[in-house]
């Protein structure tokens, strides 16, 4: 290179110029913006229940047939029996005395006749258990929008 090449271009960029910046500027006016989340949680359950008969129930029927106590009554003598843990539930209970049990003559002899004697005792009566699965969901969806 010659001389005067190398000073044209020592002078060009000694000189100060002026540099034109462009202006950055968004090409949107508006627009949105959508967020979405969810959850999902099952749940199991088991629930048992407890139910105690504290007394007892005690009934006789029949044909042809009597009682023999001397005043015909046909309920046996109720004792209380002592205090009784069952699944952590402290209870006490009536029951019959099973020696008073009425006892029952027949009325006509020789005929037919029916006796039916029934006693439901007192203590731990159904346990009722029910499991269950509870299945949730969760949609949550947020949308924002701006503008210029």
């Amino acid at each position: 290179m010659n001389k005067l090449t190398r000073l044209f271009w020592l002078i060009l960029l000694a000189l100060p110029y002026r540099t034109l910046a462009v202006p950055v500027v968004p090409q949107f006016r508006s627009g949105s913006s959508t967020t979405s989340s969810s959850s999902e949680s099952v749940k199991n359950e088991t629930i048992t229940s407890h139910q105690y008969r504290t007394g007892y129930s005690y009934s006789a029927s029949g044909h042809n047939i009597e009682s023999t106590d001397a005043n015909k009554y046909i309920n046996p003598t109720a004792t209380t029996l002592a205090e009784q843990t069952v699944g952590g539930v402290n209870f006490s209970w009536t029951s019959p005395n099973l020696e008073s049990v009425p006892r029952f003559t027949i009325t006509n002899p020789g005929a037919s006749f029916s006796l039916q004697e029934t006693l439901i005792t007192p203590g731990l009566d159904t346990v009722t258990t029910i499991t269950r699965t509870i299945n949730s969901s969760t949609t949550t969806e947020t949308t924002t929008t701006f503008g210029q």
